[in-house]
């Protein structure tokens, strides 16, 4: 487990990553991190868009259900 500090960062509150939470989440400075709520309840710290996510699972299953459609207008 990993903890942090909520800390003042210039007019706004937040935490700074340790070495180890930025090598866990894969991420760097710059990187945008979500924010999330899990199915029990808590929250998660990710480095992935679930809205992104939500939406490569629609358009893969547009393209799995209109493939016909989709090939006839790549010709």
């Amino acid at each position: 487990m990993l903890t942090f500090k909520v800390t003042t960062v210039g007019a706004s509150e937040g935490f700074i990553l340790n070495k180890e939470a930025k090598a866990k989440l894969n991420v760097q400075k710059g990187d945008t991190l979500y924010l999330t709520e899990a199915p029990d309840g808590g929250l998660r710290i990710t480095p992935y868009n679930p809205d992104f996510q939500r939406q490569m699972v629609l358009a893969e299953q547009i393209m799995h259900d209109d493939r016909e459609i989709l090939r006839a207008l790549a010709k």
